[in-house]
């Protein structure tokens, strides 16, 4: 059975270049980041949210109005995808402009870890929670950021330019800022909390 993965555009700061399109299932705008569709003569399949800074929408699209003020846009969106066997989620304008929305972001993708696998990109890099265990390859030379959550425990990296061993990260303590990929494929595991990893382009 195929895993269905979808594109989701929110109204952070936008990507100066897309992805391809079309290697997704469903694109996704999320209320006013269909503005930066519309820039772009892109036509997504789905526009969601309270519709408090959008444009029209062509009758093409499908539109589902989300106007429950006690759930972000990000996160009904999530819930619209998750009732559609959507589980793999690439997320673009997560981040950028206001502060406190990419916070937010965070603060949902960490609730929905569980469930979903949500990936963040912007024009700087990728980031998103592990669940135990993770192998990434080809990244030689690249920046890591290993962040917890508010904390994790029982941490082992291999490849990365400074080791952990059975380490304990805090946020508001010790965090693992700014390591760096000394090989090319790199293995990170923890035991216990949240640990979100930060990838840099270059």
């Amino acid at each position: 059975m195929k895993i269905k993965k979808a594109f989701v555009l929110l109204n952070g700061l936008e990507p100066s270049i897309f992805p391809d399109l079309s290697s997704y299932d469903i694109v996704c705008a999320i209320d006013g980041a269909y503005n930066h569709f519309e820039k772009n003569n892109i036509v997504p399949d789905l526009v969601t949210g309270d519709f408090d800074s959008i444009h029209k929408i062509p009758d093409s699209v499908e539109v589902i109005n989300t106007p429950d003020q006690n759930f972000t846009d990000f996160d009904k969106a999530l819930m619209i995808l998750r009732d559609r066997d959507f589980f793999n989620i690439d997320v673009y304008g997560g981040s950028g402009k206001e502060h406190d929305h990419f916070l937010g972001n965070i603060s949902t993708a960490l609730q929905w870890k569980a469930t979903l696998n949500i990936s963040f990109f912007d024009d700087f890099g990728k980031y998103f929670f592990i669940e135990e265990s993770i192998q990434l390859n080809n990244i030689k030379g690249r920046n890591i950021s290993l962040i917890p959550f508010p904390i994790a425990e029982g941490i082992h990296t291999k490849g990365l330019h400074y080791p952990i061993t059975n380490g304990t990260l805090v946020f508001g303590k010790r965090i693992g800022t700014r390591n760096k990929a000394s090989d090319n494929n790199i293995k990170i595991s923890y035991k216990k909390g949240d640990l979100l990893i930060y990838i840099s382009n270059e």
